[in-house]
């Protein structure tokens, strides 16, 4: 945080951003709140952007952030779909926080594409940038576990690992549902699984990987399991699936013969930033071999030629047989 947040209690500006566009709502929403701090939000938060609107005047974000405020203590000017702000208007935000007014908090939500990288470093420098991302796997479930110790009501053991089941990479339904639990159970009360079954509905949606994982694993009732939560849940298109699976060995099939041994090096060859995809690529493709993958990659081909009419068969039918076949390839492999 800046001196300015020192001296006056809060920053000068903040940026929300995140992958799950309801989380980042919620957390935007939070932010002011703390911001507004019980005061009049009609006559303290002015609001910019959003969406539905194409464009809006940076100028005229700028002149509210160097209005002082007027019978109460403190302004928050909000810009939704943050992603708009071309390079140039970027410059003139970028100049005003170099020198912000104490009593004005600007806050960022991010969407409508990437935030500009230089305000985004800006507002870093100068205020705090407030990251929604949930992350995999153990990132998935601290994100869980420290979300529910400040929740309204307490989830047993058990009650947590089945929510985390469930949600999946939904977790913006969280809050939503743990409001309904402390209605119906009163807040602070402790809930368990037969407690929290009733109120769970349809299961959320998985992330690509999750699929990915399975496959690799050589598993294929988990692997089934993966593929119908996202045809159901998720309301993925049986192609997009064939897409991911595409992508998947094609990053396999570029490091099988390549010489690489290294997760830096396999990052390199697939023009990845992250090294933590391209080592899980790596080792795959080693377990698998050049016989496997090439095995993988006719399947992968004739399954894009059933989804395209060549076959009777329903598309999701089509990527069940496909997953369980390149679940028994992964088996093999390991």
């Amino acid at each position: 945080m800046s001196t300015a947040a020192t001296a006056t209690g809060h920053g000068p500006a903040y940026l929300v951003k995140g992958s799950d566009p309801s989380l980042v709502a919620q957390a935007a929403h939070a932010l002011v709140e703390q911001l507004v701090a019980g005061g009049d939000p009609s006559m303290m938060v002015e609001e910019f952007g959003g969406p539905g609107v194409d464009q809006f005047d940076v100028g005229a974000v700028i002149d509210a952030c160097t209005t002082p405020p007027f019978l109460v203590d403190r302004r928050v000017v909000v810009v939704r779909e943050a992603g708009q702000i071309t390079a140039s208007d970027a410059k003139r935000v970028v100049a005003y926080l170099a020198d912000p007014l104490p009593t004005t908090a600007l806050v960022l939500v991010a969407g409508g594409g990437a935030v500009n990288q230089a305000l985004s470093k800006a507002v870093a420098g100068s205020g705090d940038v407030v990251d929604t991302s949930v992350g995999t796997g153990k990132a998935r479930s601290q994100w869980l576990a420290e979300h529910l110790r400040g929740g309204p009501v307490r989830l047993d053991g058990p009650a947590q690992a089945r929510l985390g089941e469930h949600l999946g990479s939904d977790m913006g339904r969280l809050a939503g549902l743990l409001d309904t639990l402390a209605a119906a159970y009163g807040r602070g009360a402790t809930v368990t699984t037969a407690d929290l079954e009733p109120f769970l509905g349809e299961a959320g949606a998985l992330a690509p990987w999750d699929l990915t994982d399975a496959v690799d694993s050589g598993r294929t009732a988990p692997a089934l399991g993966v593929l119908h939560r996202m045809l159901s849940a998720g309301e993925s298109h049986p192609l997009v699936i064939l897409a991911q699976l595409h992508k998947h060995y094609r990053q396999m099939l570029r490091l099988d013969g390549s010489g690489v041994t290294t997760a830096e090096q396999a990052a390199a060859v697939l023009g990845t930033r992250s090294v933590f995809p391209a080592k899980k690529a790596l080792a795959q493709a080693n377990r698998l071999g050049s016989a496997r993958i090439a095995r993988a990659v006719q399947l992968l081909a004739e399954a894009d030629l059933d989804l395209r009419g060549t076959t009777g068969l329903s598309g999701e039918l089509v990527v069940e047989v496909l997953v369980a076949r390149l679940s028994r390839l992964g088996g093999q492999g390991r």
